[in-house]
């Protein structure tokens, strides 16, 4: 494994001389090679038109399959691009047939967008949604999740990396008691892709969602899903389009055998274009480089705010990533966000009701986020916890 080299990282990303980012579990600053290949193919659709800029870039367009096959350990037949990480868990999620007798199991940590789906399915249907208790961690019990499993259990579906913390649930663990029982797992990979190695087979998940913009350092407006081999035929879309779909007959129509029948026809082509540039770009790094530097930074950061009287760190976990959350004594943790705007330094913020289980039962009404990547550097993490150690002495 070849070490992150800083000053290359840094020369490819403009955005460092504007700003100290720390907001890249919200979406990443992206480097040069990303934002040339998005500007490029939008100036000449305009030069062009976008039907004939499609055709004219088509390998381009298509080396997206083939990126995030390469980066999930998937085949390109197993992936498919829409137009944000809930569309593609949504596709996924929606697919299933739920009923009164069924069981859900997710996590305590789990985000808000999935756990609202969840409500209105079981809302409409009458199946169980369970949050299977957290271990003395924080992290998903996998032994309770084992002691959960019954016949009725039709679907697995877990954030790999909440929204609010630093914390990694134990996927592979998860994927592993799925795999014994025969029920489908479903990872929520939003916060891990890109900042770590990702591999399905490994894992044992038969579906992943995630993101362009944040880790992977992509274009906005783009989301991913993979879906296993197995299981694409069994899960027929919540809708359709003549992408997804053929129309064979009056009254007949065939859905197209890969997972892009959970694709629609239209879509963010130079997004699409851009999100390839950045899992290569990320590729060819290293996940395992870039996972190093992270924990390594998101460690450095951690030291120097529990170093800090009033600063408490709020991640929860025994393995972390590169989210660190934490409170002020006496500050509110938007006034924190705004704080730090001010001074050209970007962090984001959890509100409870983002992930409510998790944080109510910590009684957390919400958290300061600060998210480094592997760009960012030693000095931006020393210059950040001086900026905090100032206003938490400010009255």
């Amino acid at each position: 494994m070849t070490p992150i080299d800083l000053s290359r990282a840094r020369a490819d990303t403009p955005g460092v001389r504007n700003v100290l980012h720390f907001n890249n579990a919200g979406a990443a600053l992206m480097p040069r090679p990303v934002l040339d290949a998005v500007r490029d193919y939008v100036a000449r659709e305009g030069e062009l038109g976008g039907y004939e800029t499609a055709k004219e870039n088509w390998d381009r367009v298509e080396h997206a399959y083939d990126a995030l096959a390469r980066l999930l350990g998937a085949a390109r037949e197993e992936i498919a691009v829409v137009e944000n990480a809930t569309r593609a868990w949504d596709m996924l999620f929606y697919s299933f047939k739920f009923g009164p007798d069924d069981r859900i199991l997710t996590c305590e940590t789990e985000y808000a967008s999935n756990y609202l789906a969840y409500l209105q399915v079981a809302r409409n249907t009458g199946c169980t949604v369970e949050a299977v208790p957290s271990d003395e961690s924080g992290a998903v019990s996998v032994d309770a999740l084992r002691e959960r499993i019954d016949g009725r259990v039709k679907l697995i579906a877990v954030s790999h990396v909440p929204t609010n913390g630093g914390l990694v649930n134990p996927a592979a663990e998860i994927g592993a008691v799925a795999r014994e029982a025969g029920v489908p797992f479903l990872l929520d990979a939003c916060q891990s892709a890109g900042q770590m190695a990702l591999d399905v087979d490994a894992i044992g998940c038969d579906m992943l969602t995630a993101t362009s913009r944040k880790y992977l350092r992509g274009p906005r407006g783009v989301g991913f899903l993979y879906v296993r081999q197995g299981l694409i035929e069994a899960l027929e879309p919540p809708f359709v389009d003549l992408h997804a779909a053929e129309w064979t007959g009056p009254d007949e129509y065939r859905i197209r055998a890969d997972a892009r029948r959970f694709e629609t026809w239209e879509c963010n082509w130079a997004g699409k274009v851009g999100l390839a540039v950045a899992v290569d770009y990320a590729l060819d790094w290293g996940l395992d480089a870039i996972e190093a530097r992270v924990t390594a930074l998101a460690g450095r950061l951690r030291g120097a705010l529990s170093s800090i009287p009033d600063v408490t760190l709020r991640d929860l976990g025994t393995h972390r990533c590169g989210i660190v959350s934490f409170t002020v004594n006496r500050h509110d943790p938007a006034a924190i966000q705004q704080a730090m705007a001010d001074q050209a330094i970007n962090i984001g913020l959890s509100p409870a009701n983002f992930t409510l289980l998790d944080m109510d039962r910590r009684g957390l009404g919400s958290v300061a986020r600060a998210s480094v990547h592997y760009y960012n550097s030693e000095a931006e993490v020393d210059r950040f916890a001086a900026a905090i150690e100032s206003l938490s002495l400010a009255r």
